[in-house]
């Protein structure tokens, strides 16, 4: 692999990983406040198909990344519907 497809997966990877620290706020305070399931809905379909035509042309790049993804934005998509519509800390 030169050096640019290292660089190129590297921060596909990374990029991936950005999900998590919005999963993980809504896992803490247990609001899903001006979150938008739509948006989270199309980063999820659009990781699948990633992953799908990496998988399809044996590419490990494509399939490490969007995985990561995918991970990210289902856990995101769970907690919005596990959370939506409960009281905030307030009681609000």
């Amino acid at each position: 692999m030169d050096f640019l497809a290292v660089f190129a997966t590297t921060f596909g990877i990374i990029m991936a990983f950005g999900y998590f620290p919005q999963a993980w706020k809504m896992l803490k305070t247990k609001s899903v406040e001006d979150i938008s399931p739509l948006s989270f809905s199309i980063f999820f379909v659009g990781n699948v198909t990633w992953e799908i035509y990496g998988v399809s042309i044996r590419n490990w790049p494509l399939m490490i990344s969007p995985l990561v993804g995918i991970i990210g934005t289902g856990l995101v998509l769970s907690f919005y519907f596990i959370y939506k519509g409960k009281v905030d800390k307030n009681g609000i």
